[in-house]
């Protein structure tokens, strides 16, 4: 029986126990990063932390009574010795790194969709359907968002972001963010980024603001030429015609309609004659279902968007069609 291995890092600033270790490039298992989905759980086996939200729903009634703790949540008071099972497949790519970046306009994608583009002074050094943790003036805690655009050495950072009725944040985004503000950017985080090695063809799958990601995955696959050889199938699953989007990025791509293809379905059209609407209705999953069918575990699956989508679509893929767990590519917010 071989010894559990042993490493040490060090916390710095405000960082939490999580972003250090993510700093220091050690592979600890995460997600959200912001205590929902309880992937960095933790055993405290020396030493004294700060809990900033003891009661995450990241951590079960089971979790409390055996006292584990949230990486993300948690804050180094003195030394640490902890318990955790890292993973190689969780060190991070790009290391990230805080960074000071400034508030350059808004432009307007749906009735409640924005893109909000903000530049720093450093390379933008991330991948595609990654994201950043924004600390946002007027906010106590820093919120995730994820890149639309692609990684530059111009500091572009373009984040693609929903209004959430009386969202503290969104609020400030929306009705306080002035050209030439600065805000915190702090990343990059996630692990369902676009895999340029893998030969198959790639799915998307978006809801809501999950858009943003996948419309990264997809130019980021355009770029890197994966679409000379795959095709590329974008799914986008909105409450109404209305919130439908994202067509008009994927036409600035090359082979849009040849070898992408955009595939959007309302889940409650109400008065079609009134809207207009002649697409796909239902749920975004069981579009996916009724496209691909029994040959889903020949695709590279990524999805972003709101908690029921991503679990149906997980619940379909694994347990319906026995999709390889190593296709599939999401981080769950919640």
């Amino acid at each position: 029986m071989t010894e559990p291995e042993q490493c040490t890092f060090e916390q710095l600033g405000s960082d939490s126990i999580l972003r250090a270790a993510l700093r220091a490039g050690i592979g600890f298992p995460y997600e959200c990063n912001s205590g929902g989905c309880g992937s960095c759980k933790f055993e405290l086996l020396d030493g004294e932390v700060e809990n900033l939200w003891p009661q995450a729903p990241g951590l079960t009634e089971r979790d409390l009574r055996k006292g584990k703790l949230l990486a993300c949540q948690c804050v180094a008071t003195t030394d640490l010795r902890i318990k955790v099972r890292s993973s190689p497949d969780c060190v991070p790519p790009i290391r990230p790194q805080r960074l000071r970046a400034r508030f350059t306009g808004m432009q307007a994608i749906t009735h409640d969709i924005s893109e909000f583009r903000f530049v720093s002074e450093v390379a933008a050094d991330f991948l595609p359907g990654q994201y950043a943790m924004l600390a946002i003036p007027g906010v106590a805690t820093p919120r995730a968002y994820s890149m639309s655009n692609l990684g530059n050495t111009e500091g572009e950072w373009h984040f693609q972001i929903r209004r959430v009725a009386k969202g503290l944040a969104t609020q400030q985004l929306f009705d306080h963010l002035q050209v030439g503000d600065a805000i915190e950017i702090d990343g990059p985080y996630g692990m369902a980024f676009l895999r340029t090695e893998v030969p198959r063809d790639i799915v998307c799958v978006a809801g809501g603001s999950g858009l943003a990601p996948m419309v990264s995955i997809a130019r980021g696959a355009a770029l890197a030429g994966l679409l000379d050889t795959r095709q590329l199938h974008f799914f986008y699953g909105g409450r109404t015609p209305q919130d439908i989007c994202g067509e008009s990025l994927l036409r600035e791509l090359p082979g849009f309609g040849e070898r992408i293809h955009f595939h959007p379905v309302v889940s409650l059209p109400g008065d079609v004659a009134a809207t207009a609407w002649r697409g796909a209705t239902g749920f975004v999953h069981e579009l996916v279902q009724r496209t691909f069918g029994a040959a889903m575990p020949e695709y590279e699956f990524y999805f972003a968007g709101p908690p029921p989508m991503t679990q149906g679509l997980q619940e379909m893929l694994m347990v319906g069609h026995r999709v390889p767990f190593e296709q599939i590519h999401f981080d769950r917010f919640f």
